[in-house]
């Protein structure tokens, strides 16, 4: 997509469409435009959603290498469970963190106390690819409530700090590299000013039009930015309820990685041994759940 020059935006990336245990997801990351935006290598809209009684999200227990995945939802719950024998209910403005390095098998799904009435969820899950010196860490899980996370206000604008620092501001939330990831609201007229400092930066819109640079856009797209320029991004006076966007980047990582399934490596040997392992049942279960998912 052609670019206006004295347009901030390096790209934008239109997420494609999947599913996940049976609920749709909406994948911006990666992409054929780009692999990463600072650590993010993998960012999925989850939903909205709704689901009947006795029905939920079922992803059944996987492994992970080589990467941290980041859960925040807007609406519902997801149960997390993990073979370091963690069990966390995950609830609206939480942060989970589960960091796989060597490895590490995990489920998500609706509790069953959830499913004796009608639910939904709404969230986003992104993985952040780990510095090399970090692929192979022993896993670790942190659960993070929303009221330890930062939040700011002024001008029509309401922003609460997940990952990293904004304005003197962090978060407590453990990161291995420079991460930036916010959850901003703006009414219509207000105004958010990306840090210029953060060497990559994106915007996620959930809902509502934005304008930058005299342009505006549309909900549902990664917008990433030119490193180094200023980037104001302003609700335009057309929206009826707040624009909803995930601000996110962070220091440029150490050199692509290579992705297949859930594994994430700088070494593509380490992705191979890692489907041996699965594939030979060499990691570690959930405590109490027999089922997996296959090698694909």
């Amino acid at each position: 997509m052609s670019i206006l020059q004295n347009d901030p935006i390096e790209t934008i990336i239109i997420p494609r469409s999947g599913d996940i245990g049976g609920f749709e997801v909406h994948r911006a990351l990666p992409s054929k435009e780009r692999q990463m935006v600072g650590p993010f290598i993998f960012w999925d809209q989850m939903g909205p959603g709704e689901f009947l009684t006795d029905h939920g999200v079922d992803v059944r227990p996987h492994p992970h290498i080589g990467l941290s995945t980041v859960t925040y939802l807007f609406k519902g719950s997801l149960d997390h469970k993990d073979s370091l024998g963690y069990d966390e209910r995950i609830l609206p403005g939480d942060v989970n963190v589960m960091t796989a390095g060597s490895g590490i098998v995990h489920s998500e799904r609706t509790g069953m106390d959830i499913r004796q009435q009608p639910s939904n969820l709404f969230g986003i899950q992104s993985w952040l690819a780990l510095p090399k010196a970090h692929e192979e860490d022993s896993p670790t899980f942190a659960h993070t409530d929303k009221g330890a996370l930062p939040e700011m206000e002024y001008d029509g604008m309401r922003a609460r700090v997940i990952m990293g620092n904004l304005w003197g501001k962090s978060a407590p939330v453990p990161i291995m590299s420079d991460t930036l990831y916010v959850d901003v609201e703006l009414e219509a007229g207000g105004v958010f000013e990306l840090p210029v400092e953060t060497e990559e930066r994106g915007v996620y819109v959930l809902n509502g039009e934005v304008e930058i640079a005299g342009i505006r856009h549309a909900p549902n797209q990664l917008l990433v930015f030119r490193p180094g320029d200023q980037v104001v991004v302003k609700a335009t006076e057309l929206n009826q309820s707040p624009v909803r966007m995930m601000v996110m980047g962070g220091e440029a990582m150490d050199g692509p990685r290579h992705i297949f399934w859930n594994f994430v490596s700088s070494d593509r040997e380490r992705i191979n041994q890692a489907k041996r392992d699965w594939k030979d049942g060499k990691f570690d279960r959930v405590d109490g759940d027999d089922e997996f998912i296959p090698l694909p």
